[in-house]
């Protein structure tokens, strides 16, 4: 495998600059390339290699699936046996190659060409996007690696981050997103021509939530990602484009991805279905330059081995019978379920909370960063007072590099709650900030 390919744009990357020291000892399981050589054989083919078990032994023979709008597909006794069977690390064929002419039509990355014999880009199958992501970071992260995100940021992102032993590095944030300016001041600590230097602690990696981020709400303009997009070549930088929330965008058209920015094969991008499909199937993407999504599944083969293949195919068959048009549509359905959430929260964070918090509308994803005014720290109101007023959000600490400063936001979700539910929990917060005021 090549660590480095020339893009389009004439940057050759050298990948291997990248890769923690565990990545680039991983090699390719012998008997997971045997499992899909055999996957890809005809049935003339006899193989005494694999160590899968008989299907004729497992319980199950045949299932059925309906849909909301009544339709339904089936597993019959060939394909459930398929299913409840191994299949390869980088995801079973169909989903793959149904999930890369998405990615295409999407976001059209100017790198990428998907064909199988040269393509520069490639994508895998993931349980969940946050499988991807522990793999990407444990694929690009060594101890002492000073790494730049939002601030504030996902939880599970830093959860992930911080037994790494790597340095993290806030990147200032608003409404819009992460701020180009603030970026430019973080990295003008080092100088451009010196990133590739032995011993040069310039940062590698950037990690970025562009959409509905979680737990703020901003969206980063157009202009705000071809500015950090700029920044990211400068000073030869990876950037993961985690974009769970890509789906949940409320206005159309799309703000374009990094990834459709990409003229150097920069990026690692994660995607979701958890939020338009299912958050228990356990399915997502990595998207990004071949020879690392190449290293991704390595490290799948060492750990999980591969997303359930159940799963993925119920997802393969539901979304090859809609077509691309009508995962779209399905997606429009969401969005417009979402956006009435997003409409009702406001209204009743109008209605309660306009003299004693602050906060921003969000233009995509499910949550709601609430400021409070007067109080420096959320722990105690949120976890405590408003837990026996039962009240449950989560208090804005949890999503700072340093937990133990104080913080005075609250995130509240719209996602699961009726609107008369955000309402009557809006008032009672709005009580418990007058009573601490």
């Amino acid at each position: 495998m090549s660590s480095s390919n020339r893009s389009s744009s004439g940057t050759t990357m050298n990948y291997s600059r990248f890769l923690t020291a565990v990545s680039a000892a991983r090699r390719p399981s012998p008997i997971r390339l045997l499992t899909e050589i055999q996957q890809r054989s005809p049935p003339s083919m006899i193989s005494l290699a694999g160590g899968a078990p008989n299907p004729n032994t497992f319980p199950f023979r045949s299932a059925s699936f309906t849909m909301n709008d009544g339709s339904t597909f089936s597993f019959d006794e060939s394909l459930m046996k398929r299913a409840l069977q191994y299949s390869a690390s980088t995801g079973i064929p169909e989903l793959v190659a149904w999930m890369k002419k998405l990615q295409r039509d999407l976001h059209n990355p100017p790198s990428v060409s998907y064909s199988p014999e040269r393509g520069q880009m490639d994508l895998c199958v993931t349980t969940g996007s946050q499988e991807g992501l522990c793999k990407v970071f444990e694929m690009l992260v060594n101890p002492g690696d000073n790494v730049l995100l939002d601030s504030p940021t996902y939880s599970g992102t830093l959860a992930a981050l911080q037994p790494l032993g790597c340095n993290l590095i806030n990147v200032a944030s608003d409404e819009h997103g992460m701020v180009p300016a603030a970026l430019k001041e973080v990295l003008s600590r080092w100088d451009p021509a010196d990133v590739h230097q032995p011993g040069s602690t310039a940062p590698r990696l950037l990690y970025t939530i562009p959409n509905g981020g979680n737990p703020t709400g901003a969206s980063m303009t157009t202009q705000r990602k071809q500015e950090v997009y700029e920044l990211a070549r400068l000073y030869d930088m990876l950037i993961i484009e985690d974009d769970p929330y890509f789906f949940l965008q409320f206005d159309k058209p799309w703000a374009p991805s990094l990834l459709s920015m990409d003229v150097d094969a920069r990026i690692i991008r994660t995607d979701s279905f958890s939020k338009i499909l299912s958050s228990g199937l356990r399915i997502g993407f990595v998207t990004g330059p071949a020879p690392l999504v190449k290293r991704v599944e390595l490290h799948i083969q060492a750990s999980t081995m591969h997303t359930s293949t159940f799963t993925q195919l119920m997802v393969s068959e539901l979304v090859h019978s809609w077509g691309q048009e009508g995962f779209l549509k399905h997606i429009d359905g969401v969005i417009e379920f979402y956006s009435k959430q997003r409409d009702a929260m406001m209204s009743s964070a109008d209605k309660w909370l306009k003299d004693v918090a602050e906060w921003h509308a969000p233009s995509a994803g499910m949550f709601l960063w609430i400021k409070l005014k007067g109080i420096a720290d959320t722990q105690q109101l949120i976890m405590e007072k408003a837990i026996e007023k039962e009240v449950l959000m989560v208090p804005g600490g949890v999503f700072m590099i340093d937990s133990s400063k104080p913080c005075p936001y609250v995130r509240a979700a719209f996602s699961l709650s009726t609107p008369q539910q955000i309402d009557e929990a809006f008032r009672r917060l709005s009580l418990l900030i007058r009573e601490a005021q």
